[in-house]
This record gives C-alpha cells, structure tokens and sequence, in this order.
C-alpha cells in the first residue's frame, strides 16, 4: 500500500494524524489558553490567597477623624493653636492662624476585637473583626487629581497603569463573558482626575477598564434590538472580525483591543444580562444592600453588582463613592453635614458586601480596600471643614487572607501624622499584588528603556495583616 494512502490502523495512529484537522483545533484552544490571549487567566507566580479585589473609593478624602481613628485629644485642645510639639504640615487651602476642630462623633468599641468605631460606621463596625484597619497611611499630595493619580497608579501625575489594569496584566481574566476590570462610578459625576486615574496606561489596551454606570442598567444596549436576531449579531461580529483582523498587524494594540471589545460585547448580550439583573436576587439580599430606600439604594446597587461580577470570575472592581463638585467626601465647610451625608449612603452596602461575601465564601478570595486619596486636617478651615491632609491617615482592608480584627500603625494624638509603623501608598498596592500571589519586582513593563511598576520605589508588604 502506498504510504500516501495509508489507512489509520489503530486509535494511536488516528490521534496522531487528526492533529492537523480537528485536533489542531483542540491544540489551539490549549495554546491559548496558555497565554496567545491575553486575557486568559494566568496562574499567580506565587502562593495566592485572593483572586479578586473591590476597592471602595471613597472620593474626596474621608476625614480618619470622624470615622477610623479616635483622638480624645484633639477634643480636649479644641479651639486651640497646634502645640508647637506636633510639627508642621502642609495643607492646601488652611492658612493664617488655624485652630484645632474636635470632633462630634463618638466611638464605640466593636467585636472581639474591641477596635474603636465611629457613629458614622455602625454597619461597618458589625464586621470589623474581618477588616484590618491602617492608621498609618501616608501618601504624597494634598491635592485631589495627584493623589487620586497617586492611589490609583502609585504616580502623582497621568499615564500610568491602574491597580486594576496591573492586576489584569499580570493574572488575566477568569471570565470570558464578563470584563476583567470595571469601574462603576458614582452618579453625581466625574471626580478631578477623571478617566487617567483607572486607565491601563502605557499597558496595552486589552487591559483597559469598563465603565458601568449607575442605576438599574450598568450597561447600556445589552438586549439585542428589535427584529435582530441571535443568529444575525452573529454574523455581523464575524464580518466585522474578519474586516478587523484582515489589517491587523501584529504589534497593533489598539486595533486588536478594539475586535477584543467586540467579541467581549457579543458576550455580554449572549450570558451577561443574567448578572446585571438584580431582581434575581432574593428579597432579604436587596434589603441587606438597602436595594429600594434612600440614601442606600444607588450605592447598595452597586456594591452587589461587584459581588456578582467577582462571582462570575471579574477580576478588579472598584466602586467610587463621591462624585461631582459638591457630592464627595471633600468637606472644606462643614465636616458634620458632608460625613453624616456620605457615610449614610456607604456604610450600610459596605457592610452588607462584607456578610455577603463571607456568607457564600468569597470573603476568602476577595480583597476588599475601603479609603480615599487622603485624610483631613486636625485644624478647621472656615470653622467648621477640614482641609486635606496627606501625611496621616486611614484605610482598611477585609478578606482575600487579611487578618481581620486588628489595628496597624497609629498617627499622633492629635490624628496629624502617621508616627508608628507609616505605610504609604505604595505598601497598600504592594500588599494587595502579595495577596493575589504577585510580586511587585516581577509584575513591570518595559516602557521608554525603563522596566516600570506600580510601585515605582520599593514597597513593603504589611505583614501583620497577612
């Protein structure tokens, strides 16, 4: 017999020979798995212990004062000029002859743990045995755009790649049908440092974020339009691939992100709609999100749509509260009416995130971060505000193999710099890589001759909470 036309003799042979019909398909299907699309899921270069992370942004710099960080001192000098012993500090907006602003809140010790609480907090404060609570946190500006840009890319000026754009850099997406990272802003508007803050930088476009928005339809235009049918979208998106990928070069980026956003878009019409639909979820879920009553609903909304992104294997959401020029943490007049204001929209949807996630399980492998850009300053601005203050502040961090129930760093006893065991910006961000099993070093991009990362100057991972 002619070796051309051979019969397959045995079940060896025929695997072996299918390799270049059907079972190249299959080959494929591996390879790209394995890193041809960049999306794909990658595993953690080292030992992982979260696989997804909600950063809650609170917009505007919530006061430490008012919320995580009590300081009976401060109360006792208020009215008062700074004691010369606590040193300076540079604010933006307070000068002349500034006195000391105690504080209206009280606290209360919580859980097991004992950690102390504001009133603006009671939810919150349910569940602190879960969350790690940073005293210390010091950034380096006190103004809004750069320390947004500061806590979001670990820069203080544009153009650099977001927490959330890293991550999915290096570990990919676990959903084909979801995006990887989202950005679910608040309603009442963009906040100083608008889109640069979350964007993928000089990373490739694939890792951009998607932007949801508010209310009962994050995403706009997921149901087909009327008289189309399934099967037409189907072959309009394989046009328009085959349109795409005709000209597609192989270092073009920002084409080939733009035919992933259109496979990602037909996705999404196919299998998302199931996830952004909240009326699936059982009655006692919307009321633990305060679903269907002011001030609650539009951030409970969106606390549990990040829940159900996460479930379904997005990578990174974060969820902005503060929005616009008046609606943000951001109180210069009066520090009373703008926390009360803010914190009774949040505190509810956060708390309930937390018992959400633990009671399903996902605590265990998602970071959630609470904080802002920076804290408020111990002395008043106009009587009654705080101006922005940098160099002391809190942010807490809760699940993905934190060890909740404990307090790390302190600031002095008038709340105005980190003094015990400081941690800036970029040991939050370094902490967070540790947990979804990433190293910082290893986690870079070559950019202009220069092998960047988030951290741009060595961070430290916090260990007491890991």
């Amino acid at each position: 017999m002619f070796e051309h036309v051979r019969y397959t003799r045995n079940r060896r042979e025929f695997l072996c020979e299918a390799f270049c019909g059907f079972g190249a398909l299959a080959y494929t299907s591996m390879l790209q798995a394995q890193g041809l699309n960049p999306l794909a899921p990658k595993t953690p270069p080292e030992t992982a212990k979260a696989k997804s992370v909600i950063f809650l942004f609170m917009a505007g710099g919530p006061s430490h004062l008012e919320t995580f960080d009590p300081k009976p001192l401060l109360n006792k000098l208020s009215g008062q000029k700074r004691p010369a012993a606590f040193g300076e500090a540079k604010y933006q907006f307070i000068n002349g002859d500034p006195r000391l602003l105690g504080t209206k809140r009280t606290f209360k010790r919580y859980g097991k743990s004992g950690i102390e609480v504001s009133d603006l907090f009671p939810h919150t404060a349910e569940c602190i045995d879960d969350i790690a609570v940073i005293r210390s946190c010091q950034g380096d500006a006190v103004v809004h755009s750069a320390a947004q840009y500061q806590v979001m890319t670990g820069r203080v000026i544009p153009g650099f790649p977001s927490m959330g754009a890293w991550v999915m850099y290096g570990l990919g997406s676990e959903s084909e049908s979801l995006p990887g990272y989202v950005v679910i802003p608040d309603p009442s508007g963009a906040i100083e440092a608008g889109m640069p803050m979350y964007s993928n930088g000089f990373l490739p476009s694939i890792y951009q974020p998607t932007m949801m928005r508010s209310g009962t339809k994050p995403v706009l235009n997921l149901d087909l339009p009327k008289n189309v049918t399934l099967d037409t979208r189907r072959q309009t998106l394989k046009l328009i691939r085959g349109l795409n990928q005709a000209t597609l070069l192989p270092d073009d980026n920002e084409l080939a992100a733009r035919v992933n956003a259109y496979d990602l878009a037909f996705k999404m019409q196919t299998e998302a709609p199931a996830v952004f639909d909240l009326k699936s979820e059982p009655q006692e879920t919307l009321d633990l999100y305060g679903i269907g009553k002011k001030p609650t609903d539009d951030y409970g909304r969106r606390l549990l749509l990040a829940r159900r992104m996460v479930e379904k294997g997005t990578r990174f959401v974060c969820a902005v509260s503060g929005g616009g020029a008046a609606t943000q943490w951001d109180a210069h007049d009066d520090i009373e009416e703008n926390h009360i204001r803010m914190a009774a929209q949040v505190d509810q949807p956060i708390s309930a995130l937390l018992k959400d996630l633990k009671r399903r399980g996902l605590l265990d492998t998602t970071l959630v971060l609470w904080g802002g850009e920076f804290g408020r300053s111990p002395e008043a601005q106009g009587g009654k505000g705080r101006d922005h203050l940098s160099i002391g502040f809190s942010m807490w961090m809760a699940g993905g193999g934190i060890k909740g129930g404990q307090v790390v760093g302190a600031t002095d006893d008038i709340g105005l710099r980190a003094i015990d065991q400081p941690h800036h910006f970029r040991d939050i961000h370094t902490t967070v890589l540790h947990q979804l099993g990433l190293n910082q070093d290893a986690l870079s991009f070559m950019h202009q001759g220069r092998r960047e990362r988030i951290t741009e100057v060595h961070g430290n991972v916090i260990q007491q909470i890991v």
